[in-house]
């Protein structure tokens, strides 16, 4: 496929090999195994002496439509899907890191990011530093002689902070360390990280991927030595954090509205920003779309938009931000994000539970933020929605 084309293109058109059949739509390969000709067929094929497929915890003809399409997007040379996408995490770093390294990430992490590295991979002799996504200076100061990878996602869960990609980018590179952006929020149709510097991309295929809320899904994508040859398919294959070929078909029919879903993400949620800021009972709006957003600038540099996420503070704290979860009747009360349908979620006792109160305030997730994921519902409706608890 011509890298010339443009992404809503791609989108529809990457990834497709069409078999004896000749179908229109992808294929769904359902097997767990795939047949050889002969035993030296086999044998070239399990040394890597041949391509093709051997058996779907690790080749699959479905998963790898998925990763040739996301690759497209992304600008990058290789991906490998996953079964989630905090399996992405865990294959990233396992299948790069070794015991006795280090890593530097922003303390504004989804909660389960923030346990996988200050619990699970401490365990294993891996240490992290977590600093201020947004302070530069923070970063270049926590680098040691053992760190590897610079880890952060931007814009971040759920205050949506903006980290400087490039500088960040420069400082791994100076150090000799790799920076993997999670790139959840905007997906490639809002921001490419690796055209930003980043050497690693981070994907739950389950948000604005897929898109419509049915089916889990994760991915690394960076250049084909980093990704394929030193580890993290060799960690997939070994392991086995697979992806689903069904959830790999589902995903990629979820891709081609990629473009035109974030673009109506997007418009609805600087509407609703625009409008919570006006609200009496609203201290404080989080949105990179806004100009009070404090990084709105770095913000219009890297991302096309603002994306479909929006975090607001209510001035009576926990009591209040309740009040609005439980007059809604249209939004969904959950905590997944990227569908169609919006979903309200209080951080503090959900996504972030499980993290420390310390932690919690440094990463300014107060009792009284909400995070709205804004779907593709008219915008007045997600605004009258959220007035019955707002002026309740």
């Amino acid at each position: 496929m011509s890298d010339n084309l443009e992404l809503e293109t791609l989108a529809l058109h990457t990834g497709i090999h069409r078999s004896q059949f000749n179908e229109h739509s992808e294929a769904l390969y359902l097997t767990s195994s795939f047949v050889f000709d002969n035993a030296a067929q086999a044998a070239a094929r399990f040394s890597g002496a041949e391509p093709g497929n051997i058996y779907s915890r690790f080749t699959n003809p479905t998963v790898t439509a998925f990763e040739e399409r996301l690759a497209a997007l992304e600008g990058a040379e290789a991906c490998v899907a996953t079964s989630s996408g905090m399996s992405a995490i865990l294959a990233c770093v396992m299948g790069l890191l070794s015991a006795g390294d280090h890593v530097i990430a922003s303390r504004s992490l989804f909660g389960a990011t923030v346990n996988l590295f200050n619990n699970i991979l401490k365990r294993f002799n891996i240490e992290t530093t977590f600093v201020s996504a947004t302070d530069i200076a923070a970063w270049e100061a926590a680098v040691k002689p053992g760190t590897k990878l610079l880890f952060v996602e931007t814009p971040s869960n759920p205050l949506t902070e903006i980290s400087d990609i490039t500088a960040l980018a420069a400082i791994a590179k100076k150090n000799g360390a790799w920076l993997a952006v999670d790139n959840c929020f905007c997906s490639p149709a809002l921001q490419r990280p690796l055209d930003l510097g980043a050497d690693l991309v981070i994907h739950s295929a389950t948000k604005y991927l897929e898109g419509q809320g049915r089916v889990l899904g994760g991915a690394i994508l960076g250049n084909r030595d980093l990704v394929m040859e030193q580890g993290v398919f060799g960690f997939l294959r070994t392991a086995g954090p697979s992806l689903s070929p069904f959830n790999a078909w589902v995903i990629l029919k979820g891709m081609e509205t990629l473009k035109i879903r974030m673009e109506t993400h997007s418009a609805n949620a600087v509407q609703i920003a625009r409008w919570l800021e006006a609200q009496p009972n609203v201290a404080r709006v989080h949105y990179p779309g806004l100009p009070s957003h404090p990084q709105y600038e770095l913000a219009r540099r890297q991302q096309k938009t603002g994306g479909g996420i929006v975090s607001f503070e209510l001035k009576d704290g926990k009591e209040a931000a309740w009040r609005v979860v439980d007059s809604v009747r249209m939004i969904s009360i959950t905590a997944n994000l990227g569908d169609t349908k919006s979903t309200l979620t209080h951080p503090a006792t959900t996504t972030h539970a499980r993290i420390s109160q310390e932690s919690r305030d440094l990463a300014g997730i107060t009792d009284g933020l909400l995070r709205i994921a804004v779907g593709l519902e008219a915008a007045k409706d997600i605004e009258a929605d959220l007035a019955r608890g707002l002026t309740a």
